[in-house]
């Protein structure tokens, strides 16, 4: 029997419900009822299932001794470790980008940041934060691509797979204001400017500045929703 159909709703019912989990539809500590998710995607228990296990590895979900599942908490502890996290890594990674990189990645940079920086005609205030988030990860991973490691990139990605949640409230107030947006334009081009100057140390620095800036945004915001 062909298990493809199996597996794409598996992948499926696992995409929809960490989108939902991201966006907030499932708030940290609801309990994910099963009779409610299969309504929801219209799924059966089974691509469900699968999906929640995989989430319960990413640290999203809680599984819950013979009581199912909930979303995981939020707290501005681990707020502040995912952000130390990454800007760490980052800045260890930014550095072997500039050590490692070649021509076409220089080239990349520039394009993905010139991509970004164009972000203007789209047409309603969510398409708006899905596509300049697209655009900006996408910068920022042409940055670090240049340090030629799989491994590092693979760890990279399991840490901005934890920090969404965090990140998604940081989107919904910045990318939303055209003055905040100004600033990241001015932040993105300065970054560019060291990176392709290779210049270690000032690159290294912009980099952490940069990534710890949603930090305070975001704890303000779990503060008003009663999330910290």
């Amino acid at each position: 029997m062909d298990s493809t159909p199996k597996q794409n709703l598996g992948i499926s019912a696992y995409r929809w419900l960490k989108q939902d989990i991201i966006r907030g539809v499932y708030p940290p500590g609801e309990k994910l009822l099963m009779s409610r998710l299969k309504e929801r995607y219209d799924l059966g228990i089974g691509p469900l299932r699968e999906a929640l296990s995989q989430l319960v590895a990413e640290r999203l979900v809680v599984a819950i001794s013979q009581r199912g599942y909930r979303v995981a908490p939020m707290s501005r502890e681990e707020l502040a470790d995912l952000y130390d996290a990454r800007a760490q890594l980052e800045g260890l990674m930014l550095e072997l980008a500039i050590q490692r990189g070649d021509d076409a990645w220089e080239a990349d940079v520039l394009a993905k940041a010139h991509t970004l920086a164009k972000v203007m005609e789209v047409h309603s205030p969510e398409e708006m934060l899905d596509v300049w988030d697209t655009r900006h990860q996408a910068f920022h991973t042409a940055i670090v691509a240049g340090c030629n490691s799989p491994h590092l990139m693979q760890a990279r990605q399991g840490l901005f797979d934890q920090v969404e949640r965090y990140r998604h409230l940081w989107l919904q107030e910045t990318v939303l204001s055209d003055e905040a947006l100004a600033r990241k334009r001015q932040e993105h081009a300065a970054l560019v400017d060291a990176t392709l100057a290779r210049d270690v140390e000032r690159a290294r620095t912009m980099m952490r500045e940069h990534l710890m800036t949603p930090v305070p945004i975001i704890l303000d915001a779990m503060q008003r929703r009663g999330l910290a």
